[in-house]
């Protein structure tokens, strides 16, 4: 076997390049069996062996620096750089992470997992090579998906004024993780349909070089393209047309299903864990279905992601004009939000917590501002969501519960969040996120007739004294089962409140607490800086009331155990309880 001798780029170099082809079969196979047990970026990876291969045979790593895009097609370049072990053996699968990471080799530049930044990135690094006199060829890889995001088109605008070496290598596979929207691919089919010949070039029209190499699974051939570009003195696009998920049959038919992937059974592409449970994305989408059916001013929105809402293919087609998906692009979604709603369309952003904060500005300027009517649903935004450092939930309640003008809602049960859904796609008064519950869909069954537009009213379910718990959200369920817990070790009847509203204070109830309680606790899924329990401790800071905050300490978590974490930050429903005793004491 060639992989297995594989120890770093200069081992690449001495193959020969007629013998290249089989390292990347080797390469698939590995790639296949850990995929298979594992999980993890199917697609991508698969799809860029070849170009890996032609990079590390080409360029001399880590002198000249390869940025990768997402880096979620960042595996092969592991495997040659050194990390090969991890995609060979079992017992190593969990000795790097999904991304891109300079902590695990000096071959990796940045730990990036948000799209449209390695042009940018690479620029910088050019920019500080020219200052400091020092030679050596930058390398930007970009999929034609993070085309769509604005930041590569920024990056790609400011590479044509660098005026030193920059290599951009634009793996155009026609997808992004669903189909690819907008404009810009057209003019990648057009360039893919004329050998790269085709007058009309967006790199060109933006001033960069241009190359294009129609086999961009052949080695031998991408091997001839980065050669006659390396050591380039001004910036160069080579368009390199690929395959997502070469190799592996199903991946090649069925691509988005492909993107990503939990364990499967290799032979029939099944996985290995049939998920029977329902979820917010299947919640969503058939209310969804359901409303637009109802009512046509009413559309879904995604970015690039639209199976987040549970709009799988199908669904796509069923709906029609009524949804729209804008490509990797969270800013012009939520734009187009508040156009619509400010323009009497009943728009629905659903967006995974961890990319809401690429958009921040947007909220804050397009919708609160001009006050509309839009809706944000937030996916994943828990301790118990996605937990690569660089896909982080835990940061949107500081982050938007403190813009003016928006209502941020809270649900703890499925009913909870399809009132709020139906209230918010309804009313006119304001700009409106709901952030899903993190962990399994909880359905109690009961009826919701809470009248949400009487904004900030919390809703005390159990009436106790001395100490009283807020639960927000995800939490709830834990504050029921800390007062249970109390009960029985302490003999104190707490009292349980569900808040609902993450950016208001129920002043009122607040300030009736006083009466008979000494002690409020306040429960989040997410990081206490700036968030909801925040604003209940500073509520009473000028009075007798003792306030026990609990949530997230602020730091960036990787690849984290759960339970480690909740019993880090004394989110157990045991820890809550011993510290309140003492605070009792």
């Amino acid at each position: 076997m060639y992989i297995e001798k594989i120890n770093g780029p200069d081992d690449v170099k001495k193959i020969e390049v007629s013998e290249l082809p089989k390292l990347a079969e080797e390469m698939r196979h590995a790639l296949l069996i850990r995929a298979s047990k594992h999980g993890g970026h199917f697609g991508p990876n698969f799809g860029m062996v070849e170009a890996t291969i032609a990079l590390h045979y080409v360029f001399d790593s880590p002198k000249d620096k390869i940025v990768f895009d997402v880096s979620h097609q960042s595996y092969p370049h592991k495997m040659l750089t050194g990390r090969k072990d991890a995609y060979l053996y079992e017992e190593h699968y969990d000795d790097v992470s999904g991304y891109t990471n300079p902590h695990e080799s000096a071959h990796d530049f940045f730990t990036v997992g948000h799209t449209s930044t390695s042009v940018s990135l690479a620029c910088g690094l050019a920019k500080a090579r020219d200052l400091n006199g020092e030679d050596g060829n930058v390398i930007a890889v970009i999929g034609d998906g993070s085309l769509s995001g604005g930041e590569a088109l920024e990056g790609l605008d400011y590479a044509a004024e660098l005026g030193g070496n920059l290599i951009i290598v634009v793996n155009d596979n026609d997808m992004s993780i669903a189909e690819n929207h907008g404009g810009i691919y057209q003019n990648l089919k057009l360039l893919r349909e004329t050998n790269g010949q085709a007058e009309c070039n967006l790199f060109c029209a933006m001033g960069l070089d241009y190359i294009y190499v129609d086999h961009g699974n052949d080695v031998a051939e991408l091997i001839q393209a980065f050669a006659s570009v390396k050591d380039s003195k001004k910036a160069i696009v080579v368009h390199i047309n690929t395959l997502k998920g070469k190799g592996y049959a199903p991946a090649e038919q069925h691509k988005e299903q492909w993107h990503f992937n939990g364990p499967f059974h290799i032979e029939t592409g099944k996985p290995l864990y049939e998920m029977e449970e329902e979820d917010y994305s299947d919640v969503t989408c058939n209310y969804l279905m359901k409303k637009m059916k109802e009512d046509p001013a009413v559309v879904a929105i995604t970015s690039g992601t639209p199976t987040v809402m549970g709009f799988t293919e199908d669904k796509r087609k069923e709906a029609g004009r009524q949804f729209v998906d804008v490509g990797i692009a969270e800013e012009t979604a939520v734009a187009l939000a508040a156009g619509i709603a400010a323009n009497g369309g009943k728009p629905v952003y659903g967006v995974y917590s961890t990319f809401v904060q690429r958009t921040f500005d947007q909220i804050a300027q397009d919708v609160c501002i001009n006050n509309s009517p839009a809706t944000i649903v937030t996916f994943s935004g828990s301790v118990y969501g996605m937990n690569d450092v660089t896909h982080l939930g835990l940061q949107d309640i500081p982050m938007m519960a403190n813009i003016p003008n928006l209502v941020y809602l809270a649900p703890t049960t499925k009913e909870e969040y399809l009132a709020m859904l139906d209230w918010s796609i309804e009313q006119k008064e304001h700009p409106i996120a709901i952030k899903l519950p993190g962990g399994d869909v909880i359905s109690d069954g009961k009826e919701v007739t809470k009248d949400f537009s009487i904004l900030n009213k919390y809703e005390m379910t159990r009436k106790g004294s001395k100490v009283a718990i807020l639960g927000l959200g995800t939490f709830y369920g834990l504050g029921n089962d800390v007062a249970d817990l109390m009960k029985e070790k302490a003999g104190i009847d707490a009292t349980v409140i569900n808040p609902y509203y993450i950016t208001g204070l129920d002043e009122e109830m607040l300030e009736d607490l006083k009466k008979d309680h000494s002690v409020v606790i306040t429960l989040e899924d997410g990081i206490l800086d700036g968030g909801f329990g925040e604003k209940i401790a500073r509520f009473y800071g000028d009075s007798t009331m003792k306030v026990l905050n609990f949530g997230l300490k602020k730091e960036f978590l990787d690849r984290y155990n759960v339970t480690e974490v909740l019993k880090d930050n004394h989110l157990t429903k045991e820890q809550i309880v011993e510290d309140t005793a003492r605070i009792l004491a």
